[in-house]
C-alpha cells in the first residue's frame, strides 16, 4: 500500500517545475532584445509618430489637411499670398528651398504635393528659364534678392532653352513636310486614272487611311493664308501712267509749266 501512494504523492511536484522553466526563457529573451530595440530607436519613433497622427486624424476628422484645389486655383492662391514674387508680369528666379518658406509663411494652406506640382510647372515654364538664363540673383517670397545665381544653373537654363528650340524646329519641319505630302496626295488623287487599290499601293497608304488623309488635305487647302501675309495691305497694281496721274502731296501746290526765269524778259518773236 505504501508503494501505491508514493507515485501519487510525487505527481503534483512535476507541474510546479514547468511554470518556473517557462519564466526563465521570457526573461532571457527580454534581456537579449533590449539592445536590438535601442538600435532601432529612430524607426520606432517614426512609427509611433505616424501611428499617433493616424489616430488623431481618425479621432478628429474635422482637423483635416489642406483642401483639395485645382492647379489653377493653387497658382492663383500662391500669387495672391506672395504677389511680390509670383504676382508680377515677369518671372524671377526662386530662392532655393522656397517650398519650405511657403509652408512656414502659410501653414496648412497647401499640401506638399500641391506645392511640388506648382513649383514644377512654374520653374519649367519657358519664361522662367529665360529669366534664369539672364538673372544674377535669386529672390525670396518678398521679392528681395537673397543669393547670387550660380553659373551652373544659368548655363543649365540656357541649354534647356536651346534643346526646346531644337525640338520645336524639328516638330515644325515635320508638320510642314506632312502637309506637303498630303497636298501632293490630294493633287494626284484628283487626277489619277488608276484604280483605288493601285493608287494606294503606289502612294504607300492603305485604303482605310486614304479617306482621312484626303479630308485633312482638303481642309488645309481651304484654310486662310498665314496671319502675317493676310495682314499685309493689298497694294494697287502699278500700271502705266500711274505716276503721271498722281496728284500733289498735302500742303504742296500744283505747279504749272515752267516759264521764263526770274529777271528775264520773254523772248520776242
Amino acid at each position: 500500500m505504501n508503494d501505491m501512494t508514493d507515485p501519487t504523492s510525487a505527481a503534483p511536484s512535476a507541474p510546479s517545475a514547468e511554470p518556473n522553466a517557462a519564466v526563465v526563457p521570457v526573461a532571457a529573451a527580454a534581456v537579449v532584445e533590449a539592445p536590438e530595440a535601442s538600435g532601432t530607436a529612430e524607426v520606432a519613433e517614426a512609427t509611433s509618430v505616424a501611428e499617433s497622427s493616424a489616430e488623431e486624424a481618425a479621432a478628429a476628422p474635422e482637423q483635416a489637411g489642406p483642401a483639395e484645389m485645382s492647379p489653377a486655383a493653387c497658382a492663383a492662391r500662391i500669387k495672391a499670398l506672395f504677389p511680390a514674387l509670383f504676382g508680377g508680369a515677369g518671372f524671377k528666379p526662386l530662392k532655393l528651398r522656397i517650398q519650405a518658406d511657403i509652408q512656414e509663411r502659410a501653414p496648412g494652406v497647401f499640401s506638399k504635393a500641391q506645392l511640388s506640382a506648382f513649383l514644377r510647372r512654374y520653374t519649367g515654364n519657358t519664361g522662367y528659364l529665360l529669366a534664369l538664363g539672364k538673372a544674377s540673383h535669386r529672390y525670396d517670397l518678398d521679392g528681395q534678392p537673397v543669393a547670387e545665381l550660380s553659373d551652373e544653373h544659368r548655363l543649365a537654363a540656357r541649354e534647356e532653352l536651346q534643346r526646346r528650340r531644337g525640338v520645336q524646329q524639328e516638330r515644325l519641319e515635320l508638320e510642314q513636310s506632312q502637309r506637303r505630302n498630303r497636298a501632293g496626295l490630294l493633287h494626284d488623287f484628283e487626277r489619277t486614272t488608276l484604280t483605288l487599290p493601285n493608287f494606294c499601293a503606289l502612294k504607300g497608304v492603305t485604303a482605310e487611311e486614304l479617306p482621312g488623309l484626303l479630308e485633312i488635305a482638303r481642309a488645309e487647302r481651304l484654310e486662310a493664308p498665314p496671319a502675317r501675309e493676310a495682314a499685309r495691305p493689298a497694294q494697287p497694281p502699278r500700271g502705266p501712267g500711274r505716276e503721271r496721274n498722281r496728284g500733289p502731296a498735302d500742303g504742296q501746290e500744283r505747279r504749272g509749266p515752267r516759264g521764263p526765269g526770274r529777271g528775264q524778259a520773254p523772248r520776242s518773236r
